[in-house]
This record gives structure tokens, C-alpha cells and sequence, in this order.
């Protein structure tokens, strides 16, 4: 019952909270500023409100500090989400103010989410808890050791920048994470770890909300300060239930949007051609001919058979 009151809790702020942050948003001429190189069709969306991260994390925050347990787990959770969602902010705001595409300097933004990360896992270090990963489909542990550091500020950093790529067109990255979540709260609950299901809930509804929102032709846009918080509450998540692995699968979509920018740059450095029409991924079948809400739904069926595939190999389905 508790989980559900979380959940609309949350999902009823955000809902409350993004039409006036939105009218906020336009008259502060917030607008999101668009590619040079994107889809043509994109440049209708010329200043749309972005930032609207801010309303997710405006919501998730208050209700899960009041109905969670407060535990160190939900404190490191939190604290790496909302500081990502500042760094993300940071960018979003200079990307305004400057009224181009551009806002922190790339290594500015890896520098903020590695000290986070850092931070991170010198506190849950002291928690005691095991370095060790389990490998999917199989029994076997590995033992990271000292590697475990290392391991965690590539995989943050990796999933929050994965979740960005993903946030480029109306919907997409908002739907691909509900269903990321929505598994996490199912993790959470077979582990009985009562202040993750209740944090799962929370970003669970506050982001049903935002996608409201957020759908083709969407009213504001998540910016990095909704993308960032996002990819980092989800690794949080799978760190704190110590299925690392297992969100290379769950959140196989984000996975596969980083894996086609790696791809493209790879291969057009080597041999001067791309083997994509535009990376990140779904820009290319949008340029294959495929308008936003067949890419987006696309998507999000993937997203739900990565997630399946993943809570089944966990026993959790």
C-alpha cells in the first residue's frame, strides 16, 4: 500500500508541477536549442521548454524523504541522482544562456559525475558491502577487488551519458526508463529492500507524469538535468542491489544507443564513412524514413523485452 502512495504521491507533484513550470520555462525563454547536424524535422522544435528534469526531481525528492526509510542506501541513492541532475542543470542553463547546443565542457561534466561516483563508493565501501558481480545466466561471481572502483565510475558515468544519447526525440528516453525502473521496483521488492522499492516508485511516477508531457509533440523536454539524474538513479539502483551486470540487460536500449555513437565514430575515423545515417541509433531509422512515434514505440518495445529478459534471468519473473 505504501509503495503506491509513493508512487501517485509522486506522480500527482509532477503532474501538478509541469504545466507551471512549463509556462515558467517559456517566459524565462528556456528553450532547447537544436542540432546544426540533426534531423531537418527537428528544427520545428526549436525553443521548446527544456530543463524540465527539474520537475521529476522536484517531486521524486520530497515524497521519497518522507514516506522511505532514511537508510544510508536511499542517502547514496539520492545523493548520486540529485547530484547529477545539478550537473546536468549546470549544462542545460550555460546551453541557454548561450543559445547554442553546447554547455559544460565535456571533461567538466565526466570530472562532477566521477567525483560523485567516487563519493559514492568510498560511502557504500564502508557499508561493507561485497566488490563482487554477478554474472548473468550464470552462478558465477567475480571478485572486482580493487578493479571495483574502476568498474563503477565507468559504469555510472556510462549509464548517465547513456541515458542522455537516448534523450533525443520526443518520449523516448522518459518511456525507456519507466520500464527500466518499473523492473528495479520489482528487483527491490524480492529483495525486500523496502528504500529502494520506495525510490523506485517515487522516480516511477514522477517520471509517468513528466511523460505526459514529454510525448510527441511534446510541451518541454527532460534536458541533461532529467537525462543525467535518470541514467544516474538507475545505476544507483542496479550498485545498490548488486545486479551491475544485470542492467546491461534490463537497460539494453540505452546500452545499444551508446554502443551505435561508438560504432559510428569508430568506423568513420577508420575509413572516413558511416555506417549509420546518423547516430545515436534512433536518429538513423528516423532518417531511414520512420516518423518519431514508430521509433519511439519501437523503442520502447525493446526496451520491455530487454527488461523481461532481464528480470527472467534474475528469477524475478
Amino acid at each position: 500500500m505504501t509503495v503506491l502512495l509513493t508512487a501517485f504521491a509522486a506522480f500527482f507533484i509532477s503532474l501538478v508541477l509541469s504545466p507551471l513550470l512549463i509556462g515558467l520555462l517559456r517566459r524565462l525563454h528556456f528553450g532547447q536549442q537544436i542540432r546544426e547536424d540533426g534531423p531537418q524535422r527537428h528544427r520545428q522544435k526549436a525553443g521548446t521548454p527544456t530543463m524540465g528534469g527539474v520537475i521529476f526531481l522536484l517531486a521524486v525528492l520530497p515524497v521519497t524523504l518522507l514516506l522511505a526509510p532514511r537508510t544510508t542506501e536511499l542517502y547514496l541513492a539520492l545523493m548520486l541522482t540529485a547530484g547529477s541532475g545539478l550537473i546536468g542543470f549546470a549544462d542545460d542553463f550555460l546551453k541557454v544562456v548561450r543559445k547554442r547546443s553546447l554547455g559544460l565542457k565535456a571533461r567538466s561534466k565526466l570530472l562532477g559525475q566521477a567525483v560523485l561516483a567516487s563519493v559514492f563508493f568510498f560511502v557504500w565501501r564502508g557499508l561493507g558491502e561485497s566488490t563482487e558481480l554477478a554474472v548473468p545466466f550464470t552462478a558465477i561471481q567475480v571478485e572486482a577487488g580493487l578493479l571495483y572502483l574502476p568498474f563503477l565510475l565507468f559504469f555510472v558515468l556510462g549509464f548517465t551519458n547513456a541515458v542522455n544519447l537516448t534523450d533525443g526525440i520526443d518520449g523516448l528516453a522518459a518511456g525507456t526508463a519507466i520500464l527500466a525502473l518499473l523492473s528495479y521496483l520489482l528487483i527491490a521488492m524480492a529483495q525486500g529492500t523496502v528504500e529502494l522499492v520506495q525510490f523506485s516508485a517515487a522516480l516511477l511516477g514522477a517520471t509517468f507524469a513528466f511523460l505526459i508531457f514529454n510525448l510527441h509533440p511534446a510541451r518541454v523536454f527532460m534536458g541533461d538535468v532529467g537525462s543525467f539524474s535518470l541514467g544516474a538513479a538507475l545505476a544507483s539502483l542496479a550498485v545498490l542491489t548488486k545486479t551491475e551486470l544485470s542492467l546491461v540487460i534490463i537497460g539494453g536500449v540505452f546500452v545499444l544507443e551508446t554502443v551505435s555513437v561508438i560504432i559510428q565514430v569508430l568506423i568513420f575515423r577508420a575509413t572516413g564513412k558511416r555506417i549509420f545515417r546518423m547516430s545515436p541509433l534512433h536518429h538513423h531509422f528516423e532518417l531511414s524514413g520512420l516518423n518519431e512515434w514508430q521509433v519511439v514505440t519501437g523503442f520502447w518495445a525493446l526496451g520491455f523485452l530487454f527488461a523481461v529478459i532481464g528480470l527472467l534471468q534474475l528469477g524475478v519473473l
